[in-house]
């Protein structure tokens, strides 16, 4: 087992959306979650405090994997494997997708961050982060095709992946807590183009 303050150790200064607070906060809702659905916490609680530890890396879900192996090494096998598949099933854009309880249940926390609130100030964190402009109107993002590089503003972020969360958790409990992050996050990117557009 890890302790907070142990994978606290293992991560770097990150920009704000991807910081130790994020981890903390996926933590606390994988706990919420996994005690409901009845997971093995003590995989849930490892994977989610390990789960970004590559964040800075290409393919930071693979390379996390490998690197909580390497953390865990003392561990039983079947404990390490099973947290190493719930990092590598974490991500939204890229495989393996999450097949046991426990990867779901980290997979849902972490998806869960990215909307509501937090999920919005994470958006406009990691736009300034890499340095993109601040906003593009709605009608100009393809859902299909999210820009990349500088073009990749907070609300391609929204409508390539944020509004489409809600609809692709695992777990009921997750699914009730969306409901009311999505709303909020649907109407805030909505007011958001009224005002750039002079309507509101």
């Amino acid at each position: 087992m890890i302790t907070i303050d142990e994978a606290r150790q293992l991560y770097g200064d990150d920009d704000a959306a991807h910081d130790f607070d994020h981890v903390l906060r996926v933590l606390a809702l994988a706990e919420r979650i996994g005690e409901v659905e009845g997971a093995d916490m003590d995989i849930v609680r490892t994977a989610a405090l390990l789960h970004d530890i590559a964040h800075d890396e290409s393919e930071h879900h693979l390379r996390g994997a490998e690197r909580a192996r390497g953390v865990l090494a003392d561990q039983p096998p079947a404990f390490v494997e099973a947290v190493a598949h719930a990092i590598e099933a974490h991500r939204f854009r890229a495989e393996p997708r999450p097949h046991t309880l426990e990867a779901q249940v980290v997979y849902d926390a972490d998806k869960l961050d990215a909307i509501g609130a937090v999920g919005v100030a994470r958006a406009f964190a990691h736009t300034a982060h890499m340095g993109n402009r601040l906003l593009a109107p709605l009608d100009d993002v393809d859902p299909q095709s999210p820009a990349s590089g500088r073009g990749h503003t907070a609300v391609h972020e929204f409508v390539f992946k944020l509004s489409r969360l809600r609809d692709l958790l695992y777990t009921k409990t997750a699914r009730e807590i969306a409901r009311g992050r999505h709303e909020f996050t649907v109407a805030f990117f909505q007011r958001l183009d009224a005002e750039v557009r002079g309507e509101a």
